[in-house]
């Protein structure tokens, strides 16, 4: 139930993206094209060779993580997007969120619930077919599940999570929203902020404290499912964004909402320890969509300055151009491989934490780097809004912030790095 809670909170944040790679991705990790007519070269020799030999970073058919089937789907996620999205890309960012009928739309495509199981009305494919779509289902009860899932993996209903508050961002035991015990049901209180498809969604996964007496913050977290419709459950305005325009984002508000222990999510208290678990791969997919994302901006770079003119003839003929062209190329390749090298480890369970981190800090910064380069190297050009690359640099600025702030991220790492050392 957790997991797809997680999946349309996701999706909601890249369904808002204006290129086609933004959402490709959340089948497989890997980036895609915006031109209608993208290349597929792959296999050679029955080897399938690594993106940084092919023509281009997004062409369909390389990295050794998937087959022709995956290929051929892939195929298939494009060109609904490209049919489906794009058209509306423009409306949605200034309207500050998307149709509701897009996910339907999605669903009807098999588009959503990609590694849900099968008996709880998902597909029952894996993680790197998803890539973006939680694997895990243990927290939610069998009655949670039937109520739920099918609607959320055909797309007529959408789910947010409902963590951050006002004075709690990236940490989570600062929490303040309270749900206190009433008989066997529980009454909540509280407010939260920045919830992405938090507009848009009918039900939504809330993050309280159930135990103020725990030994600790963590011990005493709760998860609950609200619906929409619940008295006392307000949203409140859309909230301008400089990027990511057409996700909503807005705050929630939860006055004395009643709800029943069939409400809560997993355990009592366990909720913080369920956050956790589901954090690393959070963290992995925001590097898989940085990935994509950069490969997206070399490539609408390269073909710009194929084609731009100065002084007589293309950009790409001067050799400061195809200098930084071969910098971004092999930062993206490097980037590619150790996520890819991540989205393995996933498939077996043996990304841990520390890992996750590295790659959503390195990923996530060479994206805004990739993609002050690209608008650079379009000069002018760049710098309207209604370009491709201008929306891409704006949507790089987040990354970075949330998932975890990279500067918190750090710290995680630093903590494991220093652990052996602090035992001695």
């Amino acid at each position: 139930m957790f997991s797809i809670a997680k999946q349309s909170f996701l999706f909601g944040r890249k369904l808002a993206g204006i290129s086609v790679p933004r959402v490709c991705f959340l089948h497989y990790g890997a980036s895609s094209n915006v031109v209608a007519n993208a290349v597929k070269f792959g296999s050679h020799d029955g080897q399938r060779r690594p993106t940084a030999k092919m023509p281009k970073l997004t062409d369909i058919g390389s990295r050794t993580l998937f087959g022709p089937e995956q290929d051929s789907f892939r195929e298939t996620v494009r060109k609904f997007f490209q049919k489906e999205i794009t058209p509306h890309s423009q409306a949605w960012n200034e309207r500050g969120y998307t149709d509701k009928e897009i996910w339907e739309k999605a669903g009807s495509c098999g588009l959503l619930g990609i590694n849900i199981p099968e008996e709880h009305g998902g597909i029952g494919g894996s993680f790197a077919d998803a890539c973006i779509i939680m694997e895990e289902h243990k927290y939610g009860s069998e009655e949670q599940k039937q109520k739920y899932i099918p609607d959320m993996t055909a797309g007529k209903k959408i789910s947010a999570i409902a963590m951050t508050e006002p004075d709690a961002g990236s940490d989570l035991q600062g929490i303040k929203s309270f749900a206190r015990k009433d008989g066997s049901d529980y009454i909540l209180n509280g407010s939260k902020i920045f919830i992405s498809t938090g507009w848009l969604a009918d039900v939504v996964v809330v993050v309280a404290v159930t135990n103020k007496e725990a030994k600790s913050a963590a011990h005493g977290i709760s998860l609950f499912i609200v619906d929409a419709d619940t008295p006392g459950f307000k949203k409140s305005w859309l909230m301008k964004k400089i990027g990511l325009g057409a996700s909503d984002t807005a705050g929630l508000f939860f006055e004395d909402v009643r709800l029943p222990a069939s409400a809560l999510l997993g355990e009592e208290n366990k909720g913080f320890y369920y956050l956790m678990n589901e954090l690393p791969q959070e963290r992995l997919l925001i590097g898989v969509h940085a990935c994509a994302q950069s490969e997206f901006m070399f490539e609408e770079t390269k073909q710009y300055v194929m084609q731009r003119k100065a002084y007589g003839k293309t950009l790409s003929n001067l050799q400061t151009i195809q200098h930084k062209l071969a910098e971004m190329k092999t930062e993206i390749c490097v980037a590619r491989a150790f996520i890819d090298q991540c989205i393995a480890l996933h498939e077996v369970q043996q990304l841990d934490a520390q890992m996750a981190c590295m790659a959503k800090i390195w990923v996530s910064e060479l994206e805004n780097k990739i993609a002050a380069q690209c608008l650079q190297l379009h000069g002018e050009a760049g710098y309207l809004y209604d370009t491709p690359i201008a929306r891409a640099y704006l949507d790089a600025r987040v990354q970075t912030i949330y998932g975890g702030s990279n500067e918190v991220l750090k710290d995680l790492i630093a903590r494991q790095i220093l652990a052996p050392a602090k035992k001695i």
